[in-house]
């Protein structure tokens, strides 16, 4: 036990001191500075730029991104920011900071999309979001300059554009619990040729995601892929129970083949979307219906995915009787897919390819939330 102590100290200092030399290697802007000057691309397919704000006596920057669970409690109260200054000289531009190569696939276990440009445009449309969304994974140019710690991450400039306060929106990411509203003031201390009173606060989220940890999603994605591919035998009395779903957890039902192209177009999208949520309270079980004297051409696709799922292939040649075990309705063909609460009940069903982004919704609106309490909340409603 002492050994272990000992080792686990180590391995704590480690992390600080690797946590530190991030923080100097990327410095947040001090109170003072001025504006770093940008020119960025946005989800409306413009370039953005500082002096395309020029005219607002307030501009309000605030670093962002879709993956983190944080941010995506935040996107409302930012909404309600900009709607509240509208026509009060208070200019909002949100910039997304991180490399999509450094989000590793354990880190999207509360997000449907990752934080490419293009998923942007996915969160966006779906959030109905009122700023601009500038993107700046590509080269962090941006980010480095301005130096945000975590998402989100705010900087308000006055009009000579000098950093009046950089830091948090509020003081708790539950809003219910929200005590202090720093950006808030802030804007309305700078609108008002004041003094802001409290400059600097630190911030809660998601690290920003530099490029440096890229490597680290490349070594998951090869612990991932070296996991073993198993196909075990779904018999009528394993069908039966699966869809009773006596997991204990959210269960997605995938029914396959390997003949069947839609089949193969939608399976590495739900295979990602396993390797998303598996952490959670989540399962994801893929069927083959296939006969089973063509288990080899199954495991060899199974295996071209890296399904390191749980995987199996009717064990009778009677295909009628293994689908009406499953579900008495089913009677058409593949791809066919369930979604079945931990109670048994159907949260979604789709026979032909899913919509990807559609179910993983679905998936986090029904996962439960009690580690971040209100995130299920926000997939339930747009």
């Amino acid at each position: 036990m002492p050994r272990f102590s000992a080792l686990l100290s180590i391995a704590v200092v480690f992390a600080a001191l690797a946590l530190g030399a991030e923080d100097n290697a990327h410095p947040t802007l001090a109170p003072g500075s001025p504006a770093p000057d940008f020119s960025l691309p946005g989800i409306d397919g413009q370039t953005h730029t500082l002096d395309d704000y020029a005219a607002s006596k307030v501009l309000v920057i605030v670093f962002t991104c879709n993956h983190c669970p944080t941010a995506q409690l935040y996107e409302t109260r930012i909404k309600q920011l900009v709607s509240d200054y509208a026509g009060k000289s208070v200019a909002f531009v949100a910039i997304e900071p991180n490399d999509p190569d450094a989000v590793r696939l354990d880190e999207l276990g509360y997000t449907d999309v990752s934080d490419s440009f293009e998923e942007m445009k996915v969160r966006a449309e779906y959030r109905h979001f009122n700023f601009p969304y500038l993107y700046d994974g590509a080269t962090q140019a941006v980010s480095n300059a301005y130096g945000p710690k975590a998402t989100p991450h705010v900087f308000i400039f006055d009009a000579q554009r000098k950093l009046r306060f950089e830091g948090r929106i509020d003081s708790s990411q539950r809003e219910s619990l929200v005590k202090t509203r720093d950006t808030r003031d802030a804007i309305d201390a700078v609108l008002a040729d004041q003094p802001v009173k409290v400059a600097h606060t630190g911030v809660f989220g998601c690290s920003t995601k530099w490029k440096s940890k890229s490597s680290s999603r490349l070594e998951l994605l090869r612990q991932i892929e070296a996991e073993p591919v198993r196909v075990e035998d779904a018999t009528v009395a394993e069908l039966k129970k699966l869809r009773a779903n006596p997991t204990g957890k959210v269960l997605l039902v995938n029914f396959w083949a390997t003949w069947c192209g839609p089949c193969l177009v939608e399976f590495p999208g739900l295979q990602t979307t396993w390797r998303m949520f598996r952490k959670r309270d989540f399962d994801f079980v893929t069927i083959s219906t296939n006969l089973p004297d063509e288990k080899p051409g199954v495991i060899k696709a199974l295996q071209k995915e890296h399904a390191s799922t749980r995987n199996l292939q009717f064990a009778s040649d009677d295909t009628y009787a293994m689908q009406a075990a499953f579900d008495a309705k089913w009677e058409s063909g593949v791809p066919f897919t369930m979604l079945i609460s931990p109670e048994g009940k159907v949260l979604y069903q789709k026979t032909g390819e899913v919509d990807v982004l559609e179910l993983r919704r679905i998936i986090l609106a029904n996962l439960p939330d009690l580690d971040y309490l209100g995130h299920r909340a926000y997939w339930a409603t747009k």
